[in-house]
This record gives C-alpha cells, structure tokens and sequence, in this order.
C-alpha cells in the first residue's frame, strides 16, 4: 500500500529529536554520546568464568581489561569463540588476560561519531574502547550503540515504512 505524496512529504519533513541534519550530527557529535551502556571493566587476572558470567548477565558482547588502571586488552564475544569454544580452556583456572586482544584501538571520547563508524566499518570493529590521555579506559561503543544513536534522528514512521514506500517491488537486477 502506497501512502499519498503529502503523507510521505509530512514524514519527511516532521521534526525529529537533535540536529536536523545527520551529517552535522555524524562530524560534531562526540562518540561518547552513543555510548550508552556502563562499561565492564575487569583486571587482567580476573578468572575467564566470572568475565563470561559478568558477560551475559549484562547482555554484553565485550569487556575491558585493565591492568594497574590502564587499558590492557578487550575481551569479546569473537575471543570466545576463536580463543575458547572448541579447545581445552578451564575457565575456572585461566584469567582474562590469557583470551583477551591486546592493545586494542582505542578512540577518545571526544572523537566524532563519523571518524568512529568509519573506524570501525574499515577495521571490521563491532566494539572500539574509549579512553582518556592516560590510557585509562572512560567507555565503550559497540556497533549496536551507533546504530540506535543514528535511529534516534529519524521519525519512527521514517523507520517503519515498507522498503519501496511506492509499492513496487523490484528483483536486484532491475525487472
């Protein structure tokens, strides 16, 4: 079902929340402001059982890992299933620190949104940890983070509307 011109028009032009346009908002607005979800953040030594329990109890795909306050390494779902699932791992024995990536890029919390999703479209990414000047580490933004922040700027009828607002549908090639 195709909506009328003016109703399409209407949604278009109905005022969202934040800046009008998404460009100003992906170059001035700072990735920090995505970042919505607290942070785990763990010690290096920490048994690799209660990262994983800390994981799924806060619904996270990655933690932080720290050692003497500065950022040592992240731990993500990726580790645990190219550096866990599958091999001999006691996870009430091992720490953090022997599953983890380390030194992983890090952005400031002042970086742009746009400089952090290319960052992380170029890098394949999906989590990048944010610090301050003495490498300690002041949030995370994962891709999901990014993706709900951008969806705030458009209407929610903007978002429900069929893939050909038309109603025609067409194949990839064209016909």
């Amino acid at each position: 079902m195709a909506l009328p011109d003016e109703d399409l028009e209407r949604l278009f032009d109905e005022e969202c929340p934040g800046p009008v346009d998404l460009g100003s908002v992906l170059a001035n607005d700072p990735i920090s402001n995505a970042a919505e979800h607290p942070v785990i953040v763990v010690d290096i030594s920490t048994r690799l059982s209660e990262v994983l329990a800390r994981m799924r109890e806060a619904g996270r795909g990655a933690v932080l890992v720290t050692k003497d306050g500065s950022l040592a390494g992240i731990f993500t779902e990726r580790d645990v299933l190219l550096r866990v699932a599958g091999f001999p791992v006691d996870v009430d024995k091992v720490t953090v620190g022997e599953h983890m990536t380390p030194q992983p890029h890090t952005l400031p919390a002042d970086s742009s949104v746009a400089f952090a999703l290319n960052k992380m479209v170029v890098e394949g990414f999906r989590h990048i940890p944010l610090v301050d000047e003495q490498g300690r580490p002041t949030g995370m933004v994962s891709m999901r983070d990014l993706i709900d922040y951008l969806c705030d700027f458009f209407s929610k009828d903007i978002l429900t509307l069929p893939p050909d607002p038309s109603g025609v549908f067409r194949s990839r090639d064209g016909a």
